[in-house]
This record gives C-alpha cells, sequence and structure tokens, in this order.
C-alpha cells in the first residue's frame, strides 16, 4: 500500500513536445471561458443526481455548515436550486484602498474559493475603477482622497496578492486532497478597464434610469451618514451605480453568467441594487421588461452575504477599527501572523477552522476532540495558525513560522534560547541586503512602510510602525531611547503596548518580561531567563538587559514577544527610522556616539 500510495503522489514523464506540437495541443487563450465541455457537463448531471438523492452535500449547504452564509438576496432555496443545476459563476469584488488586504476580506474570498474547488467558475473583482469614488459602505465619514500614484501603487500590490492567494489556494486543495478533476475556471479582472471607457451619458441613460432614489435613500449605509455622520458625497452616493455596471459588464460579456455576486454583509445593499441593475439591463436588451425574463431563475442575479467577522468577545476585525491583521508579509512577519491566531481563544478556534481552513469538516471535528483532551497544547490554534500562514503567505513561510515559534517557546516561558534571538539578528540583516536598493519593487516596499506609517495615529493610542522589519520580526530602536527609567517607553516603541500609560501598567501589574544576558546555567548556557521587569521601573535601565550588546528581547503576558535590535543613533537616522518620542529627545542632545 506504501508502494502504490507514493507512485500515485510520483509526477508522470512527460514526452517531448516540440513548440509546433505544443501550440496545436493548447487552446487559444479566450478558450478558458468557453462553455463547459459534453464531458463537464455530464459529470454536472451526475453530481446535481447525487446532491437530489442526499448522497452529496450542495454547494450552498456546504457554504452555510462552514459558516459563510448571512444572507442571500434573491432567495435561498432558489439559489440552492441553481448552483445544484448549473455550473454558475461567482464573483468578489475588493477596492484597494491600501497597499494589502487584511483578515477581514478572507470571509467572501474563502466562500469564493470554496465554488472554485467544487467546479464553479470564479472571479475575482479588483476595483481599481471604483476605488476613485470610495465605497461608503459601513463608514460613518468620508474616506480620505488619495493621490493617483497611491491609488496605482495599491492597486499593484493587491493584484499582486491576489495572484498569490489563488496559487496557495490550488496548493492547499491538493494537500487536502479536494477533488483535482473538475473543470476549474478564475480570472481575476480590473474594473478600470471598461470604467475608463465608459461616458458618463451612456452611464446615466443605461444604469441610472434604473436606480430609485427612495430605495438609494433607505440604504443604512446612506440614513445612518445623513442621520449620524458628516453628510454624503455625491460620488459616494452613486457608487452602488458604478458597483451594478460592473456586475452587468461581467455578466453579459462572459459565456458563463456571472450570476452570483459574493460580499461582506455591509455590501448587502449594493448587492441588491446591482441585482436591480442587472435585472433592469437584462430588459434592456431584450426590448421588454417581461416577468418570464426577470423570474428566470436560469439566468437571473442572486446575492450571498457573509457574517461580519468578530471575536467571540464581540472585537471587530478590519483596518476601520483600528486593529488590522494584514496578509502581506512585507507588512505583517509569518511569525507575528502565526503568533496572532495562535492567541485564538478556545470559544473561536472551532469556528475560525471552518471559516479560514480547507480542511474537512470531519478533519476539524477530530482536531477538536485532540484539543479538548488538553487544551493548554493549543493543538487547534497551532493548525489554525499554520493553515493561516500557509495561505496567505505559502507552505515555505508556514514551515518557517512554525519552526521560530518552536524555537522561541521550546524552554516554555521560563527561559529563552540564545540561538534564537541570533537567528532573528542574522535573518533581519539578510532581509536588508536582499531588499531593493531602487526600481519599481523599492518603491512598493517603500510605500508599503509609508502606509504603515501614516495608518498609525499620531498620538500614544495606535502602534509605531516604522521602525519594524516584518519579514524578520524584528523592531529596531535607538540607542538613545534606552536610558534610565525608560522600559514603559520601551515597550511602546517596540509595538508590545499601544501607549507608554499601558506599558507603565503592564510593568505595574507585572506582566512584563525581559531576557537577561549571560543568564544561562553551566549545563544549558543556551538558555537565557525570562526575568520581570521590575515594578519599580524608574531604576531600572534596559542597556543591563543587552544580550551580544544589540539585541533586546522583550515580552508582555505569556506568549507576545518582541526582538528589538538596537543601533547607534547615527545609523539608526541613515535608515530613515523612526520611532515615538525619540525625535524630541534627538533635538535636545546629540547623542550620535552613543554605543549601546
Amino acid at each position: 500500500m506504501a508502494a502504490i500510495s507514493l507512485s500515485r503522489q510520483l509526477p508522470r514523464a512527460r514526452p517531448h513536445v516540440c513548440s509546433r506540437g505544443f501550440r496545436r495541443q493548447c487552446p487559444p487563450q479566450r478558450a478558458l471561458w468557453a462553455g463547459p465541455s459534453p464531458d463537464v457537463k455530464e459529470e454536472w448531471k451526475q453530481k446535481a443526481e447525487r446532491i437530489r438523492g442526499g448522497a452529496e452535500r450542495s454547494m450552498l449547504d456546504l457554504l452555510e455548515k462552514r459558516g459563510f452564509v448571512k444572507d442571500v438576496a434573491g432567495g435561498r432555496e432558489a439559489l440552492d436550486w441553481l448552483m445544484t443545476e448549473k455550473r454558475i459563476g461567482a464573483y468578489v469584488g475588493v477596492d484597494p484602498t491600501a497597499p494589502s488586504l487584511h483578515v477581514g476580506h478572507l470571509l467572501p474570498l474563502m466562500a469564493l474559493y470554496w465554488m472554485w474547488l467544487f467546479g464553479f467558475r470564479t472571479v475575482t473583482l479588483l476595483g481599481g475603477g471604483t476605488v476613485h469614488i470610495g465605497d461608503p459602505s459601513g463608514r460613518t465619514s468620508a474616506r480620505a482622497r488619495q493621490a493617483e500614484r497611491t491609488h496605482q501603487l495599491n492597486t499593484q500590490a493587491v493584484r499582486q496578492q491576489l495572484d498569490q492567494l489563488w496559487v496557495h489556494v490550488k496548493c492547499l486543495g491538493i494537500k487536502h486532497q479536494h477533488p483535482a478533476n473538475i473543470g476549474r475556471f478564475r480570472r481575476i479582472l480590473n474594473n478600470e478597464q471598461w470604467l475608463n471607457k465608459v461616458s458618463v451619458i451612456q452611464l446615466m441613460k443605461t444604469m441610472g434610469s434604473s436606480m430609485r432614489l427612495g430605495t438609494m435613500l433607505s440604504r443604512d449605509s446612506v440614513r445612518k451618514r445623513l442621520e449620524k455622520g458628516d453628510g454624503m458625497s455625491l460620488s459616494e452616493f452613486c457608487y452602488p451605480l458604478f458597483q451594478g455596471y460592473d456586475w452587468w459588464h461581467m455578466y453579459n460579456s462572459q459565456p458563463t453568467l456571472l450570476q452570483l455576486q459574493i460580499g461582506g454583509s455591509d455590501q448587502y445593499g449594493n448587492i441588491c441594487a446591482g441585482m436591480e441593475a442587472v435585472d433592469h439591463m437584462r430588459a434592456l436588451h431584450r426590448g421588454a421588461k417581461t416577468e418570464a425574463i426577470l423570474k428566470d431563475p436560469l439566468t437571473a442575479p442572486f446575492g450571498l452575504t457573509t457574517p461580519l467577522l468578530t471575536t467571540a468577545s464581540g472585537e471587530k476585525f478590519g483596518k476601520s477599527a483600528n486593529n488590522a491583521v494584514w496578509l502581506d508579509p512585507d507588512m505583517l512577519s509569518s511569525f507575528d501572523l502565526y503568533q496572532y491566531f495562535l492567541r485564538t481563544s478556545d470559544d473561536d478556534v472551532y469556528r475560525y477552522l471552518k471559516l479560514f481552513t480547507f480542511l474537512p469538516l470531519d478533519s476539524i471535528l477530530l482536531v477538536m476532540k485532540r484539543h479538548s483532551e488538553d487544551a493548554s497544547k493549543r493543538i487547534a490554534q497551532h493548525l489554525l495558525a499554520k493553515e493561516i500562514v500557509e495561505l496567505a503567505h505559502g507552505a515555505a513561510a508556514a514551515r518557517e513560522a512554525e519552526t521560530a515559534h518552536k524555537e522561541a517557546f521550546s524552554h516554555g516561558t521560563n527561559s529563552y534560547p540564545l540561538r534564537a534571538l541570533r537567528n532573528t539578528l542574522r535573518a533581519q540583516e539578510q532581509s536588508k541586503q536582499t531588499t531593493p536598493a531602487d526600481g519599481p519593487a523599492a518603491e512598493l516596499l517603500l510605500h508599503k512602510e509609508k502606509y504603515l506609517t501614516s495608518s498609525s495615529a499620531t498620538t500614544e493610542e495606535s502602534q509605531n510602525a516604522s521602525s519594524v522589519n516584518p519579514k524578520a520580526n524584528t523592531v529596531t530602536l535607538p540607542a538613545s531611547l534606552l536610558r534610565k527609567g525608560s522600559f514603559p517607553h520601551v515597550l511602546y516603541a517596540s509595538g508590545l503596548v499601544p501607549s507608554r500609560k499601558e506599558g507603565r501598567r503592564m510593568i505595574e501589574s507585572g506582566g512584563a518580561y525581559a531576557v537577561v544576558p549571560n543568564s544561562g546555567s553551566i549545563e544549558d548556557p543556551n538558555s537565557l531567563r525570562w526575568e520581570q521587569i521590575p515594578t519599580a521601573f524608574l531604576d531600572a535601565d534596559p542597556n543591563h538587559y543587552l544580550v551580544d550588546y544589540e539585541g533586546l528581547v522583550l515580552r508582555v503576558g505569556k506568549s507576545k514577544i518582541q526582538v528589538c535590535r538596537v543601533v547607534l543613533d547615527a545609523r539608526f537616522k541613515a535608515e530613515g527610522l523612526s520611532c515615538p518620542g525619540w525625535e524630541d529627545a534627538d533635538a535636545k542632545r546629540d547623542v550620535s556616539d552613543e554605543s549601546p
């Protein structure tokens, strides 16, 4: 059996084919969206019979069981029947308002990925055009205007991220043994391609005539802004018009109709407006608004919204809540992403495993059974963290994050391995050496770094990010910041606490720790001891905790660790770095010759 299993995993030898023969074998690119082959049609027919007979779960039922369905626009039973009978197309739209997606974006995308794994045609729509307008959904104030170059860089970064996510989804589908013999088709489109070509007169003549003012004014996002917010601009008010045109353009231009739009719960109003717009355009193209046309379920548009992603305590995910969990490794390291989900509570981990992984439900139940036998091992959380890092950053990054965690916590919370610290600092230096000096890649990386800095509030209530190296999981600090009594400031500058006030509170409550240099035993000199930062922190000097003259390892609570690289102020300036409060101190004294 082992030999048979191994042989199935080995790639078959492929015969040599000349370039001319290769061109004959490959269909033209436009065939990607051609209708399904007779074999696929027959397979789909057999699948529908199994679903109707109760031998197989329907697609909508699977999405509901995993927690992806909040509302269905167009009727739940009708959509379930349609998805069983027909290999429809579905899409999810994402406006690139930042240079990275965050975890909150994943719910609609995961529903789309599941549909793709089961053979449905899928489109990820990048809102390179609609991002200039600004979606008002779920907001009490207008979005800040961004420069044209900012839009371009955000669009470029998010497009690259969407490409990578699709690659990782394909790999995870293979890893978890989802059927690979289903004809799968996907595309990433950018609505800037057609919105830049449509005239205002054409848009208002066709789509504008379908939008009823009373309906638009009654939408929650509009009413709340008018009642409690700062009002709404005409461009924001007309956002559903452009979103509806997107849907109609894709619905009408692809051989397989894109009949389903998937979005977050805040998109329900936009989705309903889009359905009305598609129905209006279907009637216009057929010359009459007949009931038969609009009620035909085989061609009708539907909408599906996913629930708002929250924790068991009610905390919201997403950048609008000032707690964005970025998916881009340049903005949040694989280690930090792993650590974030490792801290998931037992009340949330089962739900998150269903939402964020491609594990079958039966496998998740087995994991939860093992987890319940000894919750302290956090088996479910480790699996969740690794699967999410693998989805966002790839399998290699997930293995590295898992290994880094094991190194950091190999001795529990009593000690920290010196080898792990030196490996982290070495990785930081290597990361700096591989950073592009100039060109498009360097511009994009600089844009991400600037966004992290600008998205942090100017007050102490938000983490500074300008001195963070996400890939290496380090924070660089100037030597002048480390002085007697400065531990609350150091905790704040390292990103472990949101303010100096919180840093003081954490120290005084006995919840802040630092690694003590040269504290290993004779038997194990590599194992350095954690020590609680003295509650009388005004007499404590962070310099006394430097390891190898440059490494400062801090911890808050049981698992939130930060490695800090301490450099001379001259080097800190030369690298263009900053951290909270350092500029004021630097203006008062010249410390460029100090050593850590």
